[in-house]
């Protein structure tokens, strides 16, 4: 067995490339999904000027659509998942008194083939031409037909190897918190949060594989000429429709849930109460989850599948609506009577909550089949799934950052630079997409580059770009808290809002490498609450103080990423730098990608990472220097 210092430690640069710490592979989940983040605002706030009045020609149609294509594939996949992954990974593992998460390895594993897919996906723009078929890549549009150009090929590889990095960490929460919850932590105490989590990473197993396949079969009509979706060869456009929607269903879902759970954990602590409704929000949850797979065909009413599926499809859809108002309800009543502060956590929670139910009648709205024949491929539908997606996700992970980041980083962030960041971006939000219910009525179709003028449009184009602007103020107000704070020094306490009611308020802040001394013992739900309810001042602990086992850190993740994405660079110039001569130089490229992968994979399993030991003395230093 090693002991504390005998393995490498790294610092600087080389510790953030080698960490298998999950703690520190959610701040690097939150730094790339934010830059992605500022990248799909960009892209939203161009889309915004082009709109901004009739027959304008700020960027030209093919652009647009460029635009339009990249700013809904990387909000949804290298924006939104991400930052709930940084989350995730931050807090679960604390939230069930674990060390770590299941598998660290593959944690890391999963952060840099996302974050190379990533890359990968946005290098389009510099080499001739971004995907150009809309997020949901339709075919025939996304074949090699009408998007001849290299576009959707980055898409589909792109998305690929950044999907292997999502499932891989749906599969480790999984396993993390059904197998390393700390001793008394059954299901039903575990906090909402790590609920929303399992049941996420749950959807994330079952969801992503169909998208796997309809991006694999894409991908065989594009590079190899096959023909599942080319109805000339035989193949079926609706085919992609059903496939990408099966995965795209429970996307949204994947998203909001972990939302949700933040909600309910910021709600609970800022009105001093313990959730309304406990056993009834992770019911929900479940259902939530469960529905969620039985509703895809509601975004294809209108591709003539029959009024029998149609109405299946409509009553499914309004279903789901029974356990998201139980839990909005369940919010409201947790706030009721109770003792409630308006940190700027709290406001983007209790801002989330009529805001997501505007998103949800509409919902509701667009579920009525015959409805949505005059609704459907309008702005109305933008509207609805902005409210959902923004209204109701980009609060959660506000919310989620300014609770969290104490416990993350070991500082409060700026109060009044927090409530700034939530009125701008609040009254920006619903300037931006309030307005656009009412220009769907009006008939402006979605996707559009330019209008006509006097359709009526015009002015309300106008409110439009400029709340998207004021939603732009909000997230520098944001980036400016983030500057401030991290001048500030990590004085932050264990419970920094002094309200903490589950186990990671326990221990000092930020988290020492090992986060638990000794495994805390859980007695009831809202753990740490119920010690202070009973007069302790810290956790029972489940075991004596002893050496703690740590995994030891490593490279391979890093160019495991790196060797998948030289492999697919490879694999879409193949065509292209075939006829230059007798050897194809893509092919080469991609077998020397492949090969970094599997010389990884081989170094992995010869070598045994036995990890390290810290040893009592350094740990009991550690709580004597917190104490």
């Amino acid at each position: 067995m090693a002991h504390a210092h005998t393995v490498k430690r790294y610092s600087g640069l080389m510790d953030w490339l080698t960490t298998v710490d999950h703690k520190k592979i959610g701040i690097l989940y939150m730094i790339a999904g934010g830059f992605f983040f500022l990248v799909g605002g960009l892209e939203a706030i161009l889309i915004r000027v082009q709109l901004w009045k009739p027959l304008n020609n700020f960027v030209s149609a093919d652009t647009y659509n460029e635009l339009l294509t990249m700013h809904g594939t990387t909000m949804i996949f290298l924006a939104a998942m991400p930052l709930l992954f940084a989350l995730m990974n931050a807090v679960v593992p604390l939230q069930i008194g674990a060390r770590d998460v299941a598998f660290p390895f593959v944690n890391s594993l999963g952060f840099w083939t996302f974050l190379f897919g990533g890359i990968l996906l946005n290098v389009s723009w510099f080499t001739g031409g971004a995907p150009d078929a809309g997020w949901t890549a339709y075919a025939p549009l996304a074949g090699s037909t009408y998007s001849s150009n290299h576009g959707m090929d980055y898409y589909v590889l792109g998305l690929q190897i950044a999907g292997i990095g999502t499932l891989i960490g749906g599969i480790n929460f999984l396993v993390t918190i059904i197998n390393m919850r700390a001793p008394g932590m059954t299901f039903m105490r575990m906090p909402m949060f790590t609920w929303s989590a399992f049941i996420t990473s749950a959807l994330i197993l079952f969801a992503f594989p169909a998208l796997t396949v309809g991006l694999a079969a894409l991908m065989f009509d594009r590079l190899f000429d096959a023909n599942f979706f080319d109805p000339s060869g035989g193949g079926n456009a609706v085919l992609w429709e059903h496939i990408f929607w099966i995965f795209g269903h429970p996307e949204v879902y994947i998203l909001i849930l972990p939302a949700f759970g933040v909600i309910s954990e910021v709600i609970s602590t800022f009105s001093r109460k313990r959730l309304f409704g406990y056993s009834s929000m992770v019911f929900a949850t479940i259902l939530i989850g469960f529905l969620g797979f039985m509703v895809w065909a509601h975004h294809m009413f209108t591709t003539g599948l029959g009024p029998v599926a149609n109405a299946l499809f409509s009553i499914a859809t309004m279903l789901i609506a029974v356990p998201t108002g139980i839990k909005i309800f369940n919010w409201l009543f947790t706030m009721w009577g109770g003792s409630i502060k308006f940190t700027a956590a709290n406001l983007f929670a209790v801002g989330f909550i009529p805001t997501f139910v505007m998103g949800g009648v509409t919902g509701v709205m667009l579920a009525a089949a015959p409805a949505d024949f005059q609704y459907h491929d309008s702005y109305f539908v933008v509207a609805h799934f902005h409210y959902v997606i923004v209204g109701g996700l980009v609060l959660g992970i506000f919310a989620g950052l300014h609770y969290w980041w104490p416990k993350m980083f070991g500082r409060v962030l700026n109060e009044t630079l927090g409530k700034l960041t939530f009125w701008t971006f609040f009254i920006g939000f619903h300037l931006t997409f309030f307005i656009q219910h009412f220009l769907g009525l009006l008939g402006m179709p979605r996707r559009i580059w330019t209008y006509l003028d006097g359709l009526g449009f015009n002015e309300m184009n106008m409110i439009s770009t400029v709340g998207a602007f004021l939603m732009g103020l909000g997230t520098i107000f944001f980036l400016l808290n983030v500057v401030v704070t991290s001048a500030k020094p990590k004085n932050a306490s264990a419970d920094p809002w002094e309200d903490g009611r589950t186990l990671e308020w326990t221990i000092p802040s930020p988290p020492p490498e090992y986060n638990f001394a000794q495994t805390p013992l859980v007695r009831g739900y809202d753990a740490y609450w119920k010690e202070k309810m009973d007069g302790h001042s810290g956790m029972t602990p489940a075991e004596p103080i002893g050496p703690i086992h740590m995994p030891s850190p490593s490279i391979l993740p890093f160019f495991m990423g790196l060797g998948l994405f030289i492999a697919g660079f490879g694999f879409m110039y193949a065509q292209d730098w075939g006829m230059m001569g007798p050897i194809n130089t893509g092919y080469v490229i991609a077998a020397a990608g492949l090969i970094i992968v599997f010389i990884c994979m081989i170094l992995r399993s010869v070598f045994d990472d036995h990890g390290f030991h810290i040893e009592e003395e350094e740990i009991l230093r550690d709580k004597g220097g917190k104490a």
